[in-house]
């Protein structure tokens, strides 16, 4: 299928200061879009002026919230190169969503087209500075224009992209992180593996009142037995324990990050000792209580990895590693990090050069 590019005849300025872009707030002056009906598959893909959309008021992801997206980022080297981390990771996780949210697949070659095309023309969009990246949001939903919860027989693809700062700006400061014994995220048969909205919208209320406690993030158990270790908020964790790295197994119910599965590569590669297991809370309060927790992360697109600094549970709180960042976090934020802004050499063939 080809792609249809229409030019916006008024192009914003772009912004002057890269320090203040934050994060999802400015937008690029293009998105990509097309559409899906039942009987003629994807049609109509261009990239267009961005601009607000229309929808129905009886459209189906209003009301029954079917929807997915993904997150992904494409970041400019010091020579000027713009280029991707592993895209065809975040086209082969969308598909995952699709099928389990009953939503038409995409060929995975061509939604890496599609984000090399709208990239392509917005490059000048790209920040400079490292740890600036131009953050990428592929996302799909139901559009029926009709009440009544059924097959899903109209579809919209759309990507928007926006400029964003470093998300440390001001240094690498470990977080404070809260486990949540009340609301569960989700469960093994529903949607944890996908990344659609509800996941997150689940996660409000425990996240506002962690918040509230002083937490920046949720650690969620598993929604059966509420024991085992899932995920924080929106990444994956990671604890070293007693030497190893060990990080909750797959189970259908955690998302499968794809910065999770870059590190984990990382850390074989180097022989370093890993293990994906369910990883029950009273171990890790356990190993908190007598020091053999000596480090632990959280990881996703956003941070990269996320040190923790302290851990709460049933109103007792433990220091990990003094509240600072851990060597092994620090070498593995590093190592990624030069792979994706192309101050390390890529190995792995990891990075996919744009433009």
């Amino acid at each position: 299928m080809e792609i249809k590019i229409t030019h916006n005849p008024n192009p914003a300025p772009k912004p002057a200061d890269e320090s203040s872009l934050g994060f999802g707030r400015i937008f690029t002056d293009h998105m990509f879009q097309m559409e899906w009906d039942r009987g003629s598959g994807w049609h109509d893909a261009q990239v267009v002026p961005f601009e607000n959309l229309t929808i129905h008021p009886a459209s189906t992801v209003l009301h029954y919230g079917l929807e997915i997206f993904e997150g992904m980022k494409a970041y400019r080297t010091a020579q000027g190169q713009v280029q991707l981390f592993r895209p065809m990771e975040n086209a082969l996780r969308m598909n995952r969503s699709a099928l389990r949210m009953s939503l038409p697949e995409i060929p995975p070659e061509f939604m890496v087209k599609v984000i090399d095309t709208l990239v392509s023309v917005d490059r000048d969009w790209v920040p400079h500075g490292f740890g600036t990246s131009l953050y990428i949001r592929p996302f799909m939903f139901g559009d029926d224009a009709k009440l009544g919860l059924h097959t899903v027989d109209h579809v919209r693809f759309l990507v928007i992209a926006s400029p964003s700062g470093s998300y440390y700006a001001e240094g690498i400061n470990p977080v404070k992180i809260i486990i949540e014994d009340e609301d569960v995220r989700a469960v093994r048969g529903g949607t944890g593996y996908a990344k659609c909205g509800g996941n997150y919208a689940a996660s409000q209320r425990a996240g506002e009142r962690a918040e509230a406690k002083g937490y920046s993030q949720v650690l969620w158990l598993d929604g059966v037995e509420r024991r085992y270790v899932e995920e924080v908020g929106a990444m994956n964790i990671m604890f070293k324990i007693a030497g190893k790295v060990v990080t909750p197994a797959l189970n259908g119910s955690i998302l499968p990050g794809i910065t999770r599965m870059s590190i984990l590569e990382l850390l074989r590669d180097g022989g370093f000792p890993v293990e994906e297991r369910r990883v029950s809370v009273d171990e890790l309060v356990a190993a908190a209580r007598d020091g053999t927790l000596e480090e632990a992360w959280g990881c996703g697109t956003a941070a990269v990895v996320s040190p923790v600094g302290r851990l709460a549970y049933k109103g007792e709180e433990f220091i990990i590693h003094n509240e600072k960042i851990g060597s092994l976090t620090q070498a593995l934020y590093d190592r990624l990090t030069g792979i994706q802004w192309g101050q390390l050499d890529d190995p792995f063939g990891w990075i996919h050069p744009v433009c």
